[in-house]
């Protein structure tokens, strides 16, 4: 497996996209993966390459002059727990703490919801993300978000 951090605008959407639709639990709202495709490509973004075949990617979205967060993250269902998603996290966390940010957050939805989602909880926590705040109707009430952050200094 290979991780690098991206800069070609096409392959970052083609790759995107690849890895979006191929995972609808997550990404089932047209609208919302659209956008993440769309905005995806301008920020940092490093991808997990199988061969030549994209198996995941991450996106880091500047927040604030000291933050960062980890704005879209998927990696393919049959690449799941394999060590991937701590990889791509590790190179991008790398990039943040290189350019100085000393936070990160992540959002998603709140542990309780949905078993998919309680994995990627778990996922975040796993990697020395802390709960930080709740927002009920942020999204909308059937997804409440919770923000998780790092310190990265």
């Amino acid at each position: 497996m290979i991780i690098k951090q991206l800069s070609d605008i096409d392959e970052k959407k083609k790759i995107i996209r690849f890895v979006l639709e191929a995972l609808p639990d997550w990404f089932a709202v047209k609208e919302s993966r659209e956008q993440y495709i769309n905005e995806s490509p301008e920020r940092p973004t490093f991808a997990a390459f199988d061969g030549d075949k994209p198996a995941g990617f991450l996106c880091l979205k500047e927040t604030g002059k000291e933050s960062v967060e980890l704005a879209v993250m998927g990696v393919l269902k049959e690449y799941h727990r394999k060590g991937i998603g701590r990889k791509l996290f590790d190179m991008a966390k790398t990039f943040a703490v290189e350019k100085g940010y000393e936070f990160m957050q992540v959002k998603t939805v709140k542990m309780g919801m949905y078993d998919d989602y309680d994995a990627t909880n778990r996922f975040y926590q796993a990697l020395g993300f802390k709960e930080f705040e709740v927002f009920p109707m942020l999204w909308d009430e059937a997804n409440p978000c919770q923000i998780y952050v790092m310190g990265l200094k």
